[in-house]
């Protein structure tokens, strides 16, 4: 992309600009700087796609680095799945992967720097003292009767809590900038803490760790990023980040502040998707329930479709709320161009066709993919005994209902038209069990040779070739479109949709789909698209609802042009 083609968005611009006044020596170096406490959710996806995106579009590179700062929350499952995930929604770091535990002997090095040149000192107030003097954004806070300790006690004193003579909440090191500063951010910081946990990359070599707000921009500075791009909550760190690079002199990357992605139906902090795991509402960091990547991933999403999505909401300056309409509309865009059609019946309803020879089985030719012919054509066994969906029937139907119904003629996909003659109910329950029908061999195909229609078309799978599955479908995680907004004394948790997970393990499906392999998707005619699941075996298949057909805003969109 040239930088002409670049000014899409703000930031894209800044970027232009940069070059074109070579602020930067023409380099664009980004990063995307996870911590390893959990797996990343889409709004992440958002922000992988940007710096990568950005990178490759100005001829940079982009840096993953790993933000493992406090062990007590990290571990190596997050790193290798955070990889994982990154590669697969299509990106590669190369060469530049990196930890902020890599620079921690650079990083005591700058506090020193910043001891020695009085502008940080140790502190001996407890967490609790310290917000207390704190103050608010309408009272300047207090000076830390600490705050005035000499040079060399300070170097002793936090030399020793590196050494791990000191107990945890015993010491801090804090920078000393303006305890009157309408920034709260700059009223003495927290840069380093006591914190005697094993780390997943440095073991027990450090009993002391940076703070974030320390740690984020001295990395960026050695590893010489251009634009450090974050989410609006750190725009009010940017004084910080800039003071700290200013007193420490040293290479001075650029922090730029972008809108973090919110969707209806959704929470996106981690801290609630934490709590959702730990309180049983959701089986996995990779349920597909949850807005993880490698929830959606297992629900089906294809990586091109995020990146579409990323791309349709492009970069803005302010918080705003996309709707989930907009996300399932661009992945069934993707799908419907990549899935094949198949049949599945959910909820079977058995149709003995009575006219129809009992030995025969015939194979009834289907197109795969009508979007796509090259995807050429399969055979489905037809045979005496069908299943068609239960909802495909009404004993007595409401006004305009097109199905199946006693006395009524429809049309097996692909195959025959067959006409309801008779019903077999269940003797307790009165339940209709089974339907009875007969089918005219002249509508081979599903048309009729004498150029009769029918408006109704069901699908069917046969019961001779019938492949028993589990049918996992997923719904909205939340019924309402804001689940945070809550009324006072209210819970988040209460807007839980009850039926976000229905599972069909009665579903029948057309033959040879018990052989598909995990992470394979299909179109369920008439039901929406589906993925195989990672549970699934050929003995017990298993295939998870990605998205239903309905699609609320290609409807919106066309209404509103």
């Amino acid at each position: 992309m040239t930088q002409a083609d670049t000014s899409v968005d703000f930031l894209r611009g800044i970027i232009a600009d940069d070059n074109r006044t070579g602020k930067f020596g023409g380099r664009v170096v980004t990063r995307f700087p996870p911590e390893p406490n959990g797996y990343l959710h889409i709004g992440h996806a958002k922000s992988v796609c940007l710096n990568f995106g950005i990178a490759e579009e100005f001829g940079g590179v982009c840096h993953l680095r790993f933000d493992d700062t406090n062990p007590s929350r990290e571990e190596m499952e997050y790193v290798n799945s955070i990889q994982e995930d990154v590669r697969w929604l299509g990106f590669d770091w190369g060469e530049n992967l990196f930890f902020a535990s890599d620079y921690f002997d650079q990083l005591y090095e700058y506090a020193i720097k910043l001891i020695e040149s009085g502008k940080a000192f140790v502190c001996d107030l407890s967490a609790d003292e310290v917000r207390d003097y704190r103050g608010s954004l309408v009272e300047p806070g207090k000076e830390s009767p600490y705050r005035n300790r000499s040079i060399e006690e300070n170097l002793s004193l936090f030399r020793g809590m590196r050494a791990g003579d000191f107990g945890e909440g015993e010491h801090t090191l804090r920078a000393k900038i303006d305890m009157a500063a309408p920034n709260l951010n700059l009223r003495d910081p927290v840069i380093y803490r006591i914190l005697k946990q094993a780390h997943h990359r440095t073991r027990d070599e450090w009993p002391i760790y940076p703070m974030y707000d320390f740690a984020h921009g001295q990395s960026d500075s050695i590893e010489h990023v251009t634009h450090s791009v974050c989410t609006l909550e750190f725009e009010d760190h940017r004084p910080l980040y800039d003071w700290f690079l200013d007193e420490l002199d040293i290479y001075h990357s650029q922090q730029i502040e972008f809108a973090r992605l919110n969707i209806t139906h959704t929470v996106l902090s981690k801290r609630r998707l934490i709590e959702l795991l730990n309180g049983g509402y959701v089986t996995a960091w990779d349920d597909p329930r949850m807005p993880t990547i490698s929830g959606l991933r297992r629900r089906g999403y294809t990586p091109e479709a995020l990146r579409n999505f990323c791309d349709r909401i492009s970069v803005a300056r302010r918080d705003n709320t996309v709707d989930i309409a907009l996300l399932e509309h661009t992945l069934r865009d993707d799908l419907n161009q990549k899935s094949p059609r198949v049949m599945g019946v959910l909820d079977p309803l058995k149709v003995v066709i009575e006219n129809y020879p009992e030995d025969k089985v015939e194979d009834i030719i289907s197109t795969n993919n009508p979007e796509d012919p090259s995807m050429g054509e399969r055979n489905v066994s037809f045979s005496r005994v069908v299943y068609i969906e239960k909802d495909d029937f009404r004993e007595i139907p409401p006004p305009k209902f097109y199905r199946l119904s006693p006395g009524k003629e429809v049309r097996l996909k692909d195959a025959y038209y067959i006409t309801c003659n008779s019903v077999v109910k269940d003797e307790i329950t009165g339940e209709v069990v089974e339907l009875r029908c007969t089918y005219d061999p002249d509508t081979f195909g599903g048309t009729s040779a004498d150029g009769r229609k029918v408006r109704g078309t069901s699908h069917w799978v046969s019961e001779e070739s019938a492949v028993d599955a589990e049918v996992r479908v997923y719904d909205h995680l939340f019924t309402t479109e804001y689940p945070d907004d809550v009324e006072d004394g209210g819970d988040w948790k209460d807007n839980i949709n009850p039926d976000s997970l229905v599972v069909m393990k009665n579903a029948k499906l057309e033959r040879g789909l018990n052989h598909a392999k995990p992470g394979e998707r299909f179109q369920f005619l008439r039901q929406g698209y589906f993925c195989v699941d990672k549970d699934s075996t050929p003995e017990s298949p298993v295939f998870n609802r990605t998205v239903p057909l309905r699609d609320t805003w290609a409807r919106f969109a066309r209404s509103n042009t």
